[in-house]
Formats: C-alpha cells, sequence, structure tokens
C-alpha cells in the first residue's frame, strides 16, 4: 500500500474553523485526521501540503517512522503550525491502518484499557453574562447528563485582577457550585491570563469551591512560574494544550508544574506523540485529561488514546448545536451520562462527507478577537 494523494477540508463551524486532513492510497483505503491552530488554520493547511510532498509514494503503515522524519525535517522545531499539520496526518495514518487491519485503532495501541471515558462539558455557557444565567446553564447541562463543567470566569482580565472583577469571578462559581451540587465537578479555565502573584490569589480565593482543576493559571511558557503557582495553591494545576511534543512535557514534569497533563491531539503530534506523553506522565503519577474542542475527528482520535493508556481520567466535550455538524460523518459521537463509550469501528470510526464540508467554506476568525472583544 502507498500513499497517493493527501487533502486539506476547512469547514467553518460558527466561531471556529474545523481543519480536516484527508490521505489516500492506491488500495482505496482512506484515512481522516484533525489539526486546528485557532486563527492559523490556512497556515497549517500549507504545512500540511509542504508535508505531502514527503508523504507520496510512502507506506501508510510507517507510522513512527513518518513521525520522526516530518519531525526531524522540520528543522526549525516544531511549534505549533508543524506539530498541528503531523497531528493530522498522524491520525490518518492511524485510521488507515486500522480500517486495513479491520480493528479500532486502540487495538495497535495495546489493547482497550477501558471501555468508556468520563467527558467535562465546554462551551455550555454562552450567552451567559450573569451569575444567575451561569447557574440556570450549568443546572441544564448537568440535566443533559454532563458530571464536570468547565469555563472561565474571569471576564478578560489580563496579568491583574480588580477586587470588582475578582468579586464577580467568586459570584459566579459560587452561583455554579450552588446549582449544581457537590457532587458535579467544576474547572476553572484561565487561558494563562495572570502574573504569578495573581494567580496565587485567585487560586486561594476560589479553594473554598474545590474546583477539579485550575487550567493555565499563568501562561505555559514559562515552566518555573507555573511550578510556583501550583506550589503555592490547594487547586490542582491542569496544562498542556500549548505544549507541542513530548519533550515539552518533560520539562513541565521535571519542574512539577502540572497535577493533569491536557496534551490536544489536533495539536501535539497527533496519537503517535501523545501515547508518549502519557507514558512519561504515567511514570510521574500524573494523570491525562486531554483538552479536546472543536471538530469531531480530534474527539475520534482522543477517544483511541484514551481507551488504550492506564493514566487517562476525563475528557472535553464541546456541548455547542450546530444541526448540521454531526451531518458531516457517518457517525456520531455523542456522551451519556456524562461518559462516551469508546467505539468499536475499524481505525478512527468515521467517514467524511467531503459534499457536505464544503457548503461551510472557511471564513477568517482571529484568535485575538475571539479572546478580547
Amino acid at each position: 500500500m502507498k500513499i497517493t494523494d493527501v487533502k486539506t477540508y476547512i469547514v467553518h463551524a460558527d466561531k471556529d474553523n474545523w481543519v480536516y486532513t484527508k490521505v489516500f492510497t492506491d488500495e482505496g483505503i482512506t484515512g481522516l485526521g484533525e489539526s486546528s491552530v485557532e486563527g492559523k488554520e490556512l497556515t497549517v493547511r500549507e504545512a500540511v501540503s509542504e508535508l505531502k510532498r514527503y508523504l507520496i509514494g510512502k507506506d501508510p503503515f510507517q507510522i513512527e517512522k513518518h513521525a520522526y522524519v516530518m519531525n526531524r525535517d522540520g528543522y526549525w522545531g516544531s511549534g505549533a503550525i508543524l506539530s498541528g499539520a503531523i497531528s493530522a496526518i498522524d491520525g490518518a495514518l492511524w485510521d488507515i491502518k486500522g480500517k486495513a487491519l479491520n480493528v479500532p485503532v486502540y487495538e495497535l495501541l495495546g489493547g482497550k484499557f477501558r471501555d468508556r471515558i468520563r467527558v467535562y462539558a465546554n462551551r455550555w455557557f454562552f450567552g451567559a453574562d450573569t451569575p444567575c444565567e451561569l447557574a440556570k446553564k450549568a443546572a441544564a447541562t448537568v440535566e443533559k447528563g454532563y458530571t464536570a463543567l468547565k469555563w472561565d470566569p474571569f471576564e478578560k482580565a489580563e496579568c491583574t485582577i480588580s477586587n470588582d472583577v475578582l468579586k464577580r469571578a467568586l459570584q459566579s462559581i459560587r452561583a455554579v457550585r450552588d446549582a449544581v451540587g457537590d457532587e458535579v465537578d467544576i474547572l476553572i479555565e484561565g487561558h494563562g491570563r495572570f502574573n504569578i502573584s495573581t494567580a496565587i490569589r485567585v487560586s486561594r480565593e476560589m479553594e473554598e469551591y474545590r474546583p477539579m482543576f485550575f487550567e493555565e493559571p499563568v501562561m505555559p511558557d514559562n515552566i518555573e512560574a507555573l511550578a510556583e503557582v501550583r506550589s503555592k495553591t490547594n487547586i490542582p494545576i491542569a496544562a498542556g494544550e500549548r505544549f507541542y511534543t513530548k519533550s515539552d512535557f518533560k520539562i513541565a514534569l521535571d519542574k512539577k508544574a502540572i497535577d493533569f497533563a491536557q496534551p490536544d491531539l489536533r495539536e501535539t503530534g497527533g496519537i503517535t506523540e501523545a501515547k508518549k506523553i502519557a507514558a512519561l506522565c504515567e511514570s510521574c503519577f500524573v494523570p491525562v485529561a486531554p483538552h479536546n474542542i472543536h471538530g469531531i475527528v480530534g474527539t475520534a482520535m482522543s477517544l483511541q488514546l484514551v481507551a488504550a493508556i492506564p493514566n487517562a481520567v476525563i475528557l472535553e466535550h464541546s456541548v455547542e448545536e450546530i444541526e448540521w455538524k454531526e451531518k458531516l460523518f457517518d457517525h456520531s459521537i455523542r456522551p451519556v451520562n456524562g461518559y462516551i463509550t469508546i467505539p468499536g469501528r475499524p481505525g478512527l470510526g468515521l467517514e467524511l462527507d467531503e459534499t457536505i464540508a464544503q457548503k461551510y467554506p472557511f471564513k477568517p476568525m482571529s484568535m485575538i478577537e475571539l479572546m478580547f472583544d
């Protein structure tokens, strides 16, 4: 079997552009993968096109070799763009191999460790601007079966936070906790917005509400700062969606900077690199909670990984409703009672309807605008 073509489809969906890559072979078996570096989707597509020149004519089964060569020959360092492109290709290659051997990808990763994975809801809070509105949306999301909710309550605060904004944030957290009770986990997103002293202050103020974790309280590129925050709060610290290689995670683990590792399989080299990251984390007794928003293929990739590793504890899941979204694929992936059952279909278990994908072409979206408008 040889690779004959690589195509990328960018599908616009409300506030996102989903970047899907499809790898074709001379035996008619195709594979899907996903990457998405927000605001840089066209650049990622070009990176996939550059890697295509290497892939044409290659054996799609040699996944480890291809991951090594594509990373090595990137030469100037992996970074988000190259890692994102490799992620999509890597997912597609695993998909091809699973289909060719008629097994789900997790069988190729060592077999199934679990039958299902707990999920936490993200994007449940859209349109809620007050503690009362958040409480109502939180209760409604729990009614759908979710047992964990994540959101950013900090109103675009940067570096420091005023007493007034912190007060409103704590009111929102209290309202959600009161609405969902003690049995539901709440997870707090920081988006790397605070300096060290403010992150510590905010963490201590939130402790009474018992968050499962505080995600990216400071920018993740300064591991020492992350480690200092972790050392001075009783709330577990999570990070990793903006780490791009196993080496990034090794530094964070060595510095004891994280309690939860959050590799994003669309941006960290795909299943191949994420499996190695999970093994590093396992050796340090750090659980894995993959970052996972945007498209369904990324979810499918994540599910195959968490099925096969011992230290996966929870997976992110976007709950926003887009009527046509599931029509993009021949199978849907939905949580039931707060869990997603691991699919048992060959490969990743999905086929893309290219006709529908082409009805929703790319639209420019600035990550900066999304974060600060």
